[in-house]
């Protein structure tokens, strides 16, 4: 797998890390079929249950990723985490956090990905996805995410990253800073739930905190104090434009500042 420059008309990628998937580290899929599971963003349901998406997903992946996802059992669909290539915003909502980059911090990033083994080496704790965003941030502001010791344990997420680019924008005001938020396309699960850190996801979850404050409070009270000082943010108050296909599609990769016009509802 290879990376390279988009071609006119061709709407941009996404790269993150999958657990499993053919022993790769890194997958870039283009932004429709990562979002949607299709290739026309025309043909986005407003709606879709799952067996819609189960379908989506598996005509995508007959036509383009068969040969790093290939047939189950008697041809039929495989299991594994490969849905998560396809589809993403059936399963969330997501937030979208936009940077500005230069021609030559780009040609970097695709430069540093194709020299180095692309086999997977996933470690929650080290390697994790989050872990993989973090070091891809910062080969363009260098030092820019950092893991949060204290209210993550040392565990890098989705959160931690957003903090540290809302932090990052609110120091360097003059690095251009948008985000937005694409909704999630429901009928095939409930609605997401907000992003949470470690310990704020270990303070909402009854399962785990009743029991230690029952046995332990004095742990249960320390988690409590750290999320509460150091773990509180809400991905939600930072993205308020919303992005829907109709949007998406009006988007060139060519034409940066149209990122920019669609957010401020031009």
């Amino acid at each position: 797998m290879v990376l390279r420059r988009c071609d006119r008309g061709e709407l941009g990628i996404v790269i993150s890390r999958y657990r499993k998937v053919s022993g790769y580290d890194w997958i870039a899929i283009p932004l429709a079929p990562y979002l949607y599971a299709v290739e026309d963003f025309a043909r986005v349901p407003e709606e879709a249950n799952l067996e819609t998406v189960v379908a989506l997903r598996e005509e995508y992946r007959r036509r383009h990723l068969r040969n790093i996802v290939p047939d189950g059992p008697d041809g039929r669909t495989p299991a594994g985490s490969w849905v998560e290539l396809v589809g993403a915003a059936y399963n969330r909502k997501i937030y979208g956090f936009q940077i500005q980059t230069t021609e030559a911090q780009d040609d970097h990033l695709i430069s540093v990905l194709n020299s180095h083994t692309n086999k997977s080496h996933f470690n929650l704790f080290f390697n994790n996805c989050a872990d993989f965003s973090r070091r891809i941030l910062n080969l363009y502001y260098p030092g820019a995410i950092r893991r949060n010791y204290i209210s993550d344990g040392g565990i890098t997420t989705p959160q931690q990253i957003a903090r540290c680019l809302t932090s990052l924008a609110k120091h360097h005001p003059d690095l251009p800073l948008s985000t937005f938020f694409l909704p999630q396309i429901l009928g095939s699960r409930s609605p997401s739930r907000r992003i949470e850190g470690v310990s704020e996801g270990f303070i909402r979850s009854k399962k785990y905190i009743l029991p230690l404050a029952a046995l332990h409070p004095w742990v249960a009270g320390a988690i409590l104090t750290v999320y509460v000082v150091h773990g509180r943010f809400n991905v939600a108050q930072h993205a308020e434009t919303q992005f829907g296909p109709f949007e998406l599609s009006v988007i060139h990769d060519s034409v940066p500042s149209r990122w920019k016009e669609v957010a401020q509802g031009r």
